[in-house]
């Protein structure tokens, strides 16, 4: 099977070809908008912005992939709500140039999409929960969805939720790592305590996405971990495992933080389903942390 990634220089992308490489019988292509240092020899690389519909369409029609896997995304929240057009163009119109492409050349697409759809007014969420965005990068992501959900081609869409994990060169920070890298800097952190999300670790996203792709599967998955933490849950327990200073810590809430984007307060995902039909397993939490750990 030839599998192609998209956004390949994301941490879910780079989580995507350590994993499918080792795949004896995968393929992998890597793309992104920028050369990939450190690509492991067995997997070929191409340039590939997928806002530009000659490019996708030129690259993707000479390699023939059987799957794509879009991992790429604008899903900096805030940028999105500030640069739109920046925010739409990848979000919307690159769903739309993959999605011809995968037309005429009978590729299937699986798509990860966000939790960020929701808005936040109950959780955790199952696969047919209504979508009601509150933001804008939520705005692009449903309207990504229904680019695909409305097409005539193979199609699967993964919904997460708060991924984190680390690569080699992490070019965006992520809860954990933010959170262990201030208390290590003796600095105090204000972390809200009125949001719920099922926290994600990369690599079991990465295994969902591999699941998806290997049995070509149809239709909507929720794949995320299983445990509904608030962020101060998070950075807690963070603490508590890297034995550092919890009286750091302070919880408050989201009306204290102006940002440009509202979040929503409670998501989660139930992910019955894609345990039933993909085999998928989430690491807890805390194995999560320790396989990060064991990466730094």
């Amino acid at each position: 099977m030839k599998i192609l990634i998209t956004g390949a220089n994301g941490l879910l992308g780079y989580k995507l070809v350590q994993l499918l490489n080792k795949q004896a019988d995968i393929q992998v292509i890597a793309t992104g908008r920028r050369t990939i240092s450190g690509l492991p020899s067995t997997v070929s690389f191409f340039e590939l912005d997928i806002s530009n519909p000659i490019q996708t369409d030129n690259v993707i029609s000479a390699l023939k992939p059987d799957v794509i896997i879009n991992s790429a995304a604008m899903t900096q929240v805030d940028q999105c709500e500030i640069d739109r057009e920046a925010c739409w163009k990848v979000n919307v119109t690159g769903v739309s140039n993959l999605v011809a492409t995968c037309s005429k050349n009978h590729t299937h697409l699986v798509h990860v999409s966000t939790d960020f759809i929701f808005d936040g007014s109950e959780g955790p969420l199952d696969e047919t929960a209504m979508p009601n965005p509150v933001n804008y990068y939520g705005e692009s992501k449903l309207a990504g969805e229904r680019v695909i959900q409305q097409s005539n081609i193979g199609w699967a869409i993964l919904r997460t939720v708060l991924v984190y994990g680390v690569t080699p060169d992490m070019s965006r920070s992520n809860i954990v790592l933010w959170v262990k890298k201030s208390l290590e800097e003796g600095k105090t952190i204000n972390v809200v305590n009125d949001q719920w999300r099922t926290p994600t670790l990369a690599e079991d996203l990465a295994m969902g996405c591999l699941l998806a792709a290997k049995k070509k599967a149809i239709g909507v998955y929720n794949i995320s971990g299983e445990e509904m933490m608030t962020p101060y849950d998070i950075a807690i327990e963070t603490a508590e495992f890297f034995k550092l200073n919890k009286s750091l810590i302070q919880p408050t809430d989201s009306s204290k933080f102006k940002q440009p984007a509202m979040r929503p307060l409670k998501t989660g995902f139930f992910i019955k389903k894609a345990k039933d039909e993909l085999g998928y397993h989430p690491h807890s939490f805390h194995d999560g942390i320790a396989l990060m750990a064991s990466q730094f």
